[in-house]
């Protein structure tokens, strides 16, 4: 009979060749809209890219304008170079924006300076919006289209024919102003020749973080002869002189400057921009847009094009056989994976703090946020990429002492809870997902982090250390004379250390360091700030529910912070907005946040049919914040206590209703696409609990789901059978991999690297997954 099951072997891999063809024969790109989320705080980056690059060109609007563009209403002020997505904070970068115009009676002083004064709508239905380029049409006539390359954003502005207001033929005007999203100027330098360049730099201020930063510009222009150009203060303009120097201006009051270009009018009517920028200088800005675009009048096309390839490179590893699934979930999916290639931004060659051969990676806004689902997705799809980032992640500590927690525009962010590139660093080890890693000064770095408080914690490392050694946890209004922070957070502090911890371990098991005990037993200090008679009240209503984390004074005495204080239902909280001792979340959303010992918290909270119900009740009630990253994990912690299915019922119950293709798709700030890989692992079947080798196993939106590893050329295929598209029956009742029968309701990191089928076979819940030996693994099981 051995033959018998060789042909069976041979035909279960055919069909799986064949349905991985069939599933990948569509253009990834077709399913990418750039619009979602670019409304109702989304604050996406929609514009022309290239995957992590660092030219973003896009309009700029003067409402939800921190990603640039927006769908809100709101008008174009400017069209910029360089963005970040998805992030909170303050508006970022948006540095240099270019303004194009036609003066009221050809006169330059009647042309409109000033950003409120120039601002003007766009047609919505002008909107066009695919990977690597944007274009709309302005209330004024003018259409603008954009593409870009690594350093240089190139535009096309074509002006409406016809007159200037007094018989003769119009005079298209471009300015150049000296500011940024945020108007964060601190002083700026421009400077224009009679060809029409202009070169200038600023000093910014970054949008979440500390210090400043300079960036700088080279703009050109084309297809048409240079009329005049000169400078621009406020709401007046002239030809002399051809360079100033601006300040922030005194008060409130902030000064608005920059420079001009007036063309003659041309015979297609339109203007072709060239911008090239740096943070190094404004002789490199032009070096870049000189090498990067040397002919920009015939090079739209092509950049254009060149970028699409990128993106579609990218997008490539992962297909699906949609299954009869609505266009829409595919155009919601394919869009979450767009977004989690935004950014790290790329700034290799531009980083002036010091000389290394290591490529540079910025913009890590936050990796309290990405450490969670982004970073694993780029393990999946773009591991040399990732290796790239991390490895720029210890230069920057080999060169400032610290890895990052948030870093953006070459300056440190602010910290947000724990050193969660620990975390990073712990996923990429027990995954193998990377290369290339000199792990002995990985472990350098983190045990830094676990061991030295520096200075000024809140821009790295972590605060309360001598309290977090002596004391095992972090106190409420701690006595800290080593360093210095934002005194708050004890609670979500406490559990992010202890998993930092964790994180820590593992890397050190791995490398045979014998104090990796240390931080192993340290990842149980959790535990301290349970208060086990605390109750929650809604309301005045009792939720049920005893045992809560709760903040503990010096002394060991416990102080007090009501359970659903920083929930949807109360008030939100931030580091300088009524901060409290959880941050951006309630205590109840933080009281499932030990995802390294799931089995010994759900001990805690009462066993697994208590967990079940206290979970289904922080679903239900509307104290989980589906808009915040820890919540996360919070849908899939069901598969711990033995009830997979609940996992996926979670998901079907937040997608679509709050993650969808419509421009309000996002139920929150994308965070630098930390809320689209966690739709793209959601809908794919499997989902990360960062910092383990674990994906927990939930039947994909599709019929099937393919990986095709970049490392090894193999495909990981997820699959379902019985496959029902309108999510009618969404139970697993059996599993296979390979052909044989699998009970785990999880699965490693292997299953991507090695390839393989995954098959889900649906109907009513069954026992699949729920027995002892299925779960996934915890410290408490001691199964890690």
């Amino acid at each position: 009979m051995w033959f018998l099951a060789i042909a069976f072997l041979s035909l279960f891999y055919l069909v799986s060749l064949v349905r991985a063809q069939n599933a990948s024969a569509q253009d990834p790109l077709q399913f990418v809209d750039q619009l979602i989320g670019s409304n109702n705080g989304g604050n996406v980056f929609a514009g022309a890219s290239l995957p992590y690059g660092m030219a973003k060109a896009s309009p700029d609007v003067n409402g939800e304008n921190t990603g640039g563009f927006a769908t809100d209403g709101s008008n174009v002020t400017g069209f910029s170079h360089m963005h970040d997505s998805g992030t909170g904070g303050n508006p970022s970068q948006g540095q240099f924006p270019l303004f194009p115009q036609v003066c009221p009676d050809d006169v330059v002083d009647n042309c409109k300076f000033r950003i409120e004064d120039r601002s003007v709508p766009y047609q919505n239905d002008s909107v066009e919006a695919s990977p690597g380029y944007f274009a709309l049409s302005l209330a004024s006539g003018i259409h603008a289209e954009m593409t870009v390359t690594q350093h240089t954003a190139l535009y096309n502005f074509q002006f409406p024919t016809g007159s200037s207001g007094n018989g003769s033929g119009a005079s298209p005007l471009i300015l150049l102003d000296l500011t940024d999203l945020w108007q964060s100027r601190q002083n700026a330098t421009v400077s224009v020749d009679d060809t029409g360049r202009i070169k200038g730099n600023g000093t910014f201020l970054p949008s979440f973080g500390s210090g400043y930063y300079l960036a700088y510009f080279c703009a050109d222009f084309f297809g048409a002869s240079v009329r005049d150009t000169g400078i621009w203060i406020n709401s007046r303009a002239g030809t002399e002189p051809k360079e100033i120097f601006i300040t922030r201006g005194i008060n409130l009051f902030y000064l608005e400057g920059g420079s001009w270009v007036r063309f003659n009018p041309s015979p297609n009517s339109t203007i072709t921009a060239r911008v090239g920028v740096s943070f190094v200088s404004s002789d490199q800005a032009c070096q870049n847009a000189e090498t990067e675009i040397p002919d920009p009048l015939s090079s739209f096309d092509t950049l254009k094009t060149n970028a699409a390839s990128a993106w579609r490179e990218k997008l490539s590893a992962v297909s699906v056989k949609a299954g009869g699934v609505n266009d829409s979930l595919q155009t919601t999916f394919y869009t979450g994976i767009y977004r989690t290639l935004m950014s790290p931004q790329n700034y290799t060659g531009e980083n002036p703090l010091w000389a290394s051969t290591i490529p540079y990676f910025d913009s890590f806004y936050c990796i309290w946020d990405s450490f969670r689902n982004q970073l694993p997705f780029l393990s999946i799809i773009d591991p040399q990429a990732l290796s790239q980032m991390v490895n720029s992640l210890l230069d920057t500590y080999q060169h400032i002492g610290w890895l990052p927690d948030c870093r953006m525009t070459l300056c440190k962010g602010f910290t947000q809870g724990g050193s969660n590139a620990d975390n990073v660093f712990g996923d990429i080890y027990v995954k193998n997902s990377t290369t290339g890693i000199d792990w002995n000064l990985a472990w350098e770095a983190v045990t830094n982090d676990a061991e030295i408080e520096p200075i000024d914690w809140s821009n790295e490392g972590r605060g309360g250390l001598m309290s977090w050694k002596s004391l095992n946890y972090i106190p409420y209004l701690d006595y800290d004379y080593l360093g210095f922070g934002t005194n708050s957070r004890s609670i979500s502090r406490t559990v992010e250390y202890a998993y930092n911890d964790f994180a820590i371990s593992q890397i050190g098991k791995g490398l045979g360091k014998e104090n990796y005990t240390t931080y192993l037993s340290r990842s149980n200090d959790w535990t301290n700030l349970f208060k086990a008679d605390q109750t929650s009240f809604i309301n005045g209503t009792d939720t049920g529910f005893t045992g809560f984390f709760q903040p503990k004074f010096l002394n060991g005495t416990w102080g007090f912070q009501d359970p659903i204080t920083c929930s949807p239902i109360d008030t939100f909280c931030s580091l300088t907005t009524n901060p409290q001792e959880t941050f951006e979340d309630s205590i109840w959303e933080y009281q499932f946040f030990v995802p390294h010992d799931v089995s010994s918290l759900i001990t805690l909270l009462g066993g697994p049919e208590t967990f079940v119900k206290r979970l289904d009740y922080l679903h239900e009630s509307g104290l989980q914040d589906i808009a915040n990253e820890p919540s996360f994990l919070n849908c899939y912690l069901y598969h711990y206590a033995g009830r997979p299915s609940l996992s996926t019922a979670r998901l079907h119950s937040y997608i679509p209703s709050f993650f969808n293709s419509t421009h309000t798709g996002l139920p929150g700030n994308d965070d630098s696409g930390a809320m689209g890989s966690f739709l793209a692992f959601a809908m794919s079947g499997l989902f990360p609990n960062a910092g383990q080798d674990v994906y927990l196993i939930t039947p994909p939106f599709f019929e099937e789901v393919n990986f095709t590893s970049p490392l090894t050329g193999k495909t990981a295929t997820i699959r379902n059978v019985n496959f029902d598209p309108s999510y009618g029956v969404v139970n697993i009742q059996s599993a296979t991999l390979d052909g044989q029968d699998y009970a785990r309701n999880w699965i490693g990191h292997g299953f991507f690297l090695e390839g393989g089928v995954l098959e889900l076979t649906l109907g009513e819940e069954s026992s699949w997954g729920q027995g002892e030996e299925d779960l996934p693994p915890s410290t408490g099981l001691g199964t890690m």
